[in-house]
């Protein structure tokens, strides 16, 4: 199950379910039928049922609980798997340990909130783990959090993964002579426009950038990214671009940046941006240094001085930007294959499943 349609999780979604259909596994997504997941799912011969919830818990939980119980009844899986925070909610009520159940947070619920609520959502997490026979973590640091506020029994990191066929190197300028770009210093910044994403915040390190830098630009790229907030607060150089030619706008930048407020470990951004060869800049948030290595810089969360510095020294020094750049490539191949996720999260199921026999 599934509650996000769109970026990040729904991709994740996507190649997991098209390689476990492969893998001769019959599969079976519940989830909203908005966005682009469910006619991608369908066309790699996934059984996709419309669940319909929204982002953000309240009320409609109860109606979005009984819903997806019925669902669950009718296709009688034999392992379900919860995909983000609303739908680990949903689905765990609904399934109550009854059967064998997977969560992957992807980002966990207590992030995106603070004060009262934040304390609610830190102890819903403990007291459903024990509904929860395995929680699939992205990294380290994401593990360490849940344990942290009491989250209890198995916990396993499994990366996520891309397919590096579809994120080539590409030739700087003739990326930027395809999208119109100019030759000049640039950064891109991919991922849709939420608060979580940190935008507002790269468009206030980026004063200090283009005051060093002139003449550089900034390039949002993404759903939403013309938002009337975001550009009315953009110093000069601050550009957008509909969320398409995605491996076209990697090659054309300098350097990637990754200025998100939480993520659950590294994202799928950066990861893309690496295997094109380019530096990536990000906060270091839910362990994002660790990932990165060598490919770039991960500074203090929400430190806009210090993310502004980092744009600044690859700006300037396109060659060691590069280096970084190729070292990320090879860090990819090495440890953020969809491949090797996707065989971990078939491996750590057949487990469950053989406990549960």
């Amino acid at each position: 199950m599934s509650q996000p349609v769109h970026a990040g999780v729904a991709r994740v979604v996507a190649g997991l379910a098209s390689d476990q259909v492969a893998r001769g596994w019959q599969v079976t997504v519940a989830c909203p039928a908005q966005g682009w997941l469910p006619e991608a799912l369908t066309a790699t011969g996934v059984d996709v049922v419309r669940w319909e919830a929204t982002r953000s818990p309240g009320l409609s939980v109860v109606t979005e609980t009984r819903s997806l119980s019925a669902l669950i009844r009718q296709v009688d899986p034999d392992v379900v798997h919860l995909h983000s925070a609303k739908a680990g909610l949903a689905g765990r009520l609904a399934v109550r340990g009854r059967r064998p159940t997977v969560f992957q947070p992807h980002a966990w619920s207590f992030d995106a909130v603070s004060g009262p609520v934040r304390r609610l959502s830190q102890e819903w997490e403990r007291r459903a783990s024990r509904w929860t026979h395995l929680t699939v973590c992205v990294s380290e640091a994401e593990a360490a959090a849940g344990r942290a506020v009491g989250v209890h029994g198995r916990l396993e990191v499994t990366p996520n993964g891309i397919d590096t066929a579809r994120w080539p190197t590409g030739d700087r300028a003739a990326s930027r002579a395809r999208l119109g770009v100019p030759e000049a210093p640039t950064v891109v910044c991919v991922g849709r426009y939420a608060r979580q994403k940190g935008q507002d915040l790269l468009v206030e390190a980026w004063r200090t950038v283009v005051a060093q830098v002139p003449g550089a630009r900034l390039v949002f790229v993404g759903d939403g990214v013309d938002h009337p907030e975001l550009l009315a607060a953009a110093p000069a150089g601050v550009h957008v671009a509909p969320n398409s030619d995605l491996a076209d706008w990697y090659a054309a930048a300098t350097v990637v940046a990754v200025p998100s407020r939480w993520e659950a470990g590294l994202p799928l951004v950066a990861m893309e941006a690496m295997s094109t060869a380019r530096s990536v800049v990000a906060f270091d948030v839910a362990g994002i240094g660790s990932g990165l290595g060598d490919s770039g810089e991960a500074v203090p969360a929400e430190d806009t001085a210090a993310l502004a510095r980092a744009l600044v020294e690859r700006l300037v020094d396109e060659p060691a930007a590069d280096a970084e750049g190729r070292t990320g490539r090879g860090r990819v191949f090495e440890l953020f294959t969809a491949t090797r996720s996707h065989a971990d999260i078939a491996r750590l199921t057949e487990e469950l499943l053989q406990l549960h026999r």
